[in-house]
């Protein structure tokens, strides 16, 4: 397995994800994250996190919590799109 993974510092202690993938919307991008069980696999009920994605200028990552709900449904909803098309895609 390629996939990336990134360890969330939660208040309830570290939590490993694998990234599942980056996207953009409107101007700025997100990513999105798949929590692993205690086995490294994917949570069982489908969970992922958003968040606002960053690099600076050396390109280092940066992820920062979307605190506007607004803003956060946008990003969702963009999301499932992607979902949706990445589902169709597949078919074929």
């Amino acid at each position: 397995a390629d996939d990336i993974r990134v360890t969330l510092n939660l208040d309830d202690g570290d939590l490993e994800c694998r990234i599942l993938t980056i996207y953009e919307c409107g101007l700025q991008e997100y990513i999105v994250l798949v929590p692993l069980d205690e086995n490294g696999e994917d949570n069982e009920n489908g969970e992922v996190f958003i968040y606002k994605y960053f690099e600076d200028e050396d390109g280092n990552p940066s992820i920062e919590n979307i605190t506007d709900d607004t803003e956060y449904e946008i990003a969702e909803d963009r999301f499932e799109e992607l979902m949706d098309e990445m589902y169709f895609n597949s078919i074929d």
